[in-house]
Formats: structure tokens, C-alpha cells, sequence
């Protein structure tokens, strides 16, 4: 007498089945747990192992490394003392970095773009006084006491 062992056509069959009869997650992992205890662990044990293989084989000339390329604040103001009118896509192209990692260097430098030069991003006493202002009017209404002093 032969053993069955399900393959991963069988599997997903299965999973499809217990989709369409409503089952959970759970209870179609328990239904599998089960039925295919030893078989399933036995056949996942040996797709880990073949795949893993292959990955190996396929991976052993390549070099990947699962973080960003790391630069310096000085590499970046560098270019921007070249050239200050370069967008964030430009940068990243330059510096061999996703944009996103240029977007939040920038944010952590305070620098934003105005007509089209990057500039640190400062508040002027004018623009915190009229935040005070305002917070202040919306909040007298309330309690009668001012929220912050003005500069």
C-alpha cells in the first residue's frame, strides 16, 4: 500500500474548497493539520529544501543587501552647493538612493523648496505670532485664557 502525498496543486484545491465552504484561516489550517500532519510537514520540508537550493544557486554571484545605501548629509550638501535647483528624483539619481530616503533626510534637515532652491525651513516671528493668534481665538471662546503669548 503506497502513501499519498499531496502535492501543492492538491493543496491549494483544498484551500479553494474551504474558501467557498466560509472557513476561516483557522479552521482550514486545523481541517489540513488534521488530515496531512506528517505528510504536509514532510513534502513543505522538502519544497524549503529544493527552493532553497535554487535561491542559493541563483543568488551565490549576487551580492544584495537588504538596506538602503547609507550616505552623508555632506555628500547631499555637497550637491546641492553645485547645483540648489536640483529636484529630489535628480538627488537620488546622484547619490544612488531612493527618493524617499532624500525626502526624509530633507525633513530631518528642515530644508524645503521655495522657487525652486532648497532652503532651511525656518518660522519667522510674523508667521508664529499669527499661530498664536489664531490658537488664541479659537481657544478664548472656551475657557477665556490665552493658550500662548505672543512674541
Amino acid at each position: 500500500m503506497s502513501i499519498y502525498e499531496p502535492n501543492s496543486h492538491h493543496l491549494r484545491e483544498i484551500l479553494i474548497f474551504c474558501f467557498n465552504m466560509k472557513k476561516s484561516a483557522a479552521e482550514a489550517h486545523r481541517m489540513l493539520s488534521n488530515t496531512y500532519t506528517n505528510t504536509v510537514r514532510l513534502l513543505l520540508v522538502k519544497e524549503r529544501v529544493v527552493n532553497g537550493l535554487r535561491t542559493v544557486i541563483l543568488t551565490s554571484n549576487w551580492h544584495r543587501d537588504g538596506r538602503e545605501k547609507v550616505f552623508e548629509d555632506a555628500e547631499l550638501e555637497a550637491l546641492l552647493d553645485q547645483d540648489s535647483c536640483q529636484n529630489q528624483e535628480e538627488l537620488a539619481r546622484s547619490l544612488g538612493v531612493t527618493q524617499q530616503a532624500i525626502s526624509k533626510l530633507f525633513k530631518v534637515m528642515g530644508m524645503i523648496q521655495k522657487q525652486g532652491n532648497w532652503v532651511p525651513y525656518e518660522l519667522k516671528p510674523r508667521d508664529v505670532n499669527g499661530v498664536c493668534l489664531l490658537v488664541n481665538s479659537c481657544l478664548k471662546s472656551k475657557d477665556g485664557k490665552d493658550f500662548c503669548i505672543e512674541l
